[in-house]
């Protein structure tokens, strides 16, 4: 029954995370023509596909988990964050 209702949710959820990219890009734009500088023009067309190469870049990136630290908790802390401030 829960991947049923994740199922039900992914369609509201996938939007917003793409036009959370996108805002994200636009600021990047607006700030770089702010500070007379050059904003992320480089990958595509207008810069459009920079959202793309930042989760690229973000899921590519190395773990680092330290040592001395409780692994599982460590791990799962974000996760639990991120699901119970999606449900509020």
């Amino acid at each position: 029954m829960l991947v049923f209702e994740i199922f039900l949710f992914l369609p509201l959820l996938l939007p917003v995370l793409i036009s959370v990219a996108f805002f994200t890009l636009a600021e990047r734009k607006i700030m770089g023509a702010i500070q007379q500088r050059k904003g992320p023009d480089f990958v595509g067309f207008g810069g459009i596909m920079q959202p793309v190469a930042d989760a690229l870049k973000l899921i590519i990136k190395e773990t680092i988990i330290p040592s001395n630290s409780n692994t599982a908790a460590f791990i799962i802390s974000p996760i639990i964050t991120l699901v119970l401030s999606l449900f509020v």
